[in-house]
């Protein structure tokens, strides 16, 4: 045991990703699929993927809702955490997107467990009836993170879990002139969520830092 957390490295990275379950070949083709169709490549890291599944089966997840779908590549990565009759409810506000996440979700084997919603998610969160999810996912922009957050503290239920992605602004946390526009949106979002009344949270350095919380 240790009272400080080990510093970890590039090598200590690799080794984690080396030694996580793989993704397997249907998201690797997804992943192709969408970079031919033009969609960004920003989904996660088959590790952070793997820890998502692990606290989904922990807390015995069955209804999960996600802003920000892009690809449908973490909506599928959850849907396989979940058990039969369970929902992954996933909101993408860019029609061209929703359409290509839907396409393959149905091709998928949790075909069943995945409903994409074509809309803006402040829009669409507010027809989710509250205590409703067991869980929640926030992958969308980073600007309108506190008001996803408040939907989310709404529609999950106590002791359930909400993941935040994102908590390093795509590696420039501590630039002192950050490229990314959305970098000072997750510096102030960090601040928050670390204060907000009711939540248990900690950042896990997987993926681009991942927000884990639990709703008293």
């Amino acid at each position: 045991m240790s009272e400080r957390s080990t510093v970890v490295t590039d090598e200590h990275f690799r080794y984690v990703a080396a030694h996580t379950t793989p993704e397997g070949e249907f998201l690797k083709a997804l992943k192709r699929a969408a970079e031919a169709a033009g969609i960004p490549p920003i989904w996660i890291a088959p590790e952070q993927g793997a820890f998502m599944q692990v606290l989904l089966r922990l807390c015995q997840a069955r209804e999960v809702v996600e802003i920000g779908t892009l690809a449908g590549c973490s909506a599928i990565v959850m849907a396989r955490a979940l058990p039969p009759g369970g929902h992954v409810r996933t909101i993408e506000i860019d029609e061209r997107h929703a359409d290509f996440a839907k396409a393959w979700a149905a091709k998928s084997d949790v075909a069943d467990r995945v409903v994409v919603y074509h809309g803006a998610g402040k829009d669409v969160l507010p027809g989710i009836a509250a205590n409703s999810a067991d869980a929640a996912f926030l992958d969308a922009d980073k600007a309108s993170y506190p008001l996803y957050l408040r939907e989310c503290l709404r529609i999950v239920r106590r002791g359930g879990l909400i993941m935040v992605d994102n908590a390093f602004a795509f590696g420039q946390l501590f630039d002192e002139q950050p490229t990314d526009r959305e970098a000072s949106a997750v510096r102030a979002f960090n601040e928050h969520i670390a204060n907000v009344p009711g939540l248990q949270s900690v950042i896990v350095p997987l993926g681009d830092g991942l927000w884990v919380s639990v709703k008293a």
